[in-house]
């Protein structure tokens, strides 16, 4: 199996891309048999495989900041990164926490990342990465979901007007814990259906650069997407769209 091969991020790397396509049906199994043990989220971490994958491909998360939102959706980057024989442990008392947890890795920035927390998170550690000179990334990773917190969009108004090396990630499948509704959401919509292309886009209103991603769940598209916007030097929203709960 290469998912028993991968000890660290480094290691996802040199995989070919036929590799990393069947890394991702790997890590779906290892999923399924896992959660099905110990509970856990696992609708939200099928759906965020590939996603994951073409991160650790394009990013370092030993330096880079990676936050989630939902933190929940953290389990592929856990497995990638050198706990994936813990799963056994996971959510269980002293084993293996279901969020990201700083005192667990060096690969998780952020304690949790919940309900619209995760871009005020990612603009504070980018603000200072930019101050320090680093040339670090962040990457803050937010499903749709979570964009009915008022937070969120505090944080993206403050994005706007900055030069700082910051990935804000829309992980859109039309899903929160159900349907998603709401004014919002139509918008969401609507750029879907454009492709991005049309003249509603809620990020540019915020003054941020866009990238929309149709096929989010396929690895190879996400990993040119990101290959793409690494480099930028002002803050960019790269909305993908994917399927919750995939395979």
């Amino acid at each position: 199996m290469i998912l028993e091969t991968i000890q660290s991020p480094a290691d996802v790397k040199h995989l070919s891309d036929a590799d990393t396509e069947r890394l991702c049906g790997e890590l779906r199994r290892f999923l399924v048999e896992q959660v099905s043990r110990t509970g856990g989220h696992l609708a939200s971490n099928l759906g965020a495989v590939e996603l994951t994958v073409a991160i650790h491909r394009v990013f370092d998360t030993a330096s880079d900041r990676l936050v989630f939102d939902v933190g929940h959706q953290c389990y592929v980057h856990k497995a990638l990164t050198g706990r994936r024989e813990l799963f056994g442990t996971l959510r269980q008392f002293g084993g293996l926490s279901g969020f990201p947890n700083p005192a667990e890795s060096a690969h998780d920035a952020f304690v949790a990342g919940h309900s619209g927390n995760s871009v005020s998170a990612a603009l504070g550690f980018a603000e200072e990465e930019a101050r320090r000179g680093s040339g670090r990334y962040t990457v803050a990773v937010v499903g749709d979901g979570s964009f009915t917190n008022g937070m969120i969009y505090e944080a993206l108004n403050n994005c706007g007007n900055k030069n700082l090396r910051l990935i804000i990630v829309l992980n859109d499948n039309e899903m929160s814990i159900a349907e998603n509704h709401g004014g919002m959401y139509a918008t969401l919509a609507a750029m879907r259906e454009s492709h991005g292309r049309g003249e509603r886009n809620l990020f540019r209103d915020f003054g941020l650069d866009y990238r929309y991603v149709e096929h989010g769940n396929d690895v190879h598209e996400l990993i040119r997407a990101f290959e793409e916007v690494h480099g930028i030097d002002h803050p960019v929203v790269v909305h993908i769209h994917t399927t919750k709960g995939l395979g």
